[in-house]
């Protein structure tokens, strides 16, 4: 049986133009974890969101994150236990510049331990929602394979990433 993929947007929702959303319009057994509120995000909901949806998988998930969704990744991995097969971990968001302090205080601070499972984290030269130091520290922290895409923006619709073909070969590593 493979693996179900569930998909973690960031704040704001992944739009129509969005790799993630070209992802599900392709594949309709993809599954995107719903949040109650994606303009103003608060952790332990959004943490609860994704526990609900990896219980309600019938076989151990591949998550796929953009953004905060990274983050909601590792602050549900510092306080559960649920078997995860990986996590593709794309444009990781770096709540704690302090533009962003006030809008994701509840995520704060980033959990910087070992993900119990594997995963590839995909950042950009140029994110203006992270630094590159930071997300090779996210990779590092977290135990992921550190894949850099030059300069790719946020790696979202903005910055020209629809449907994505070198961010489904990674996924296809974690599927295997």
């Amino acid at each position: 049986m493979p693996s179900p993929i569930l998909i973690l947007p960031g704040y704001l929702n992944s739009d129509s133009d969005h790799w993630q959303s070209h992802w599900e319009r392709d594949h309709p057994e993809y599954r995107r974890v719903q949040q109650r509120d994606w303009d103003a995000p608060v952790r332990a909901e959004w943490v609860a969101a994704l526990d609900a949806a990896i219980a309600a998988a019938e076989a151990p998930p591949v998550l796929v994150a953009h953004s905060l969704g990274c983050v909601t990744i590792a602050h549900w991995a510092a306080a559960h236990a649920r078997p995860i097969r990986g996590a593709l971990l794309v444009a990781p968001a770096d709540i704690e510049q302090p533009e962003f302090a006030a809008l994701f205080a509840t995520f704060a601070p980033v959990p910087l331990a070992p993900l119990p499972f594997p995963s590839i984290l995909v950042a950009s030269a140029n994110d203006t929602y992270c630094s590159f130091a930071r997300s090779e520290q996210f990779a590092t922290a977290w135990g992921s394979r550190f894949v850099t895409l030059g300069l790719a923006g946020h790696i979202n619709a903005d910055a020209g990433y629809g449907p994505w073909p070198q961010g489904q070969r990674l996924l296809a590593e974690l599927q295997r």
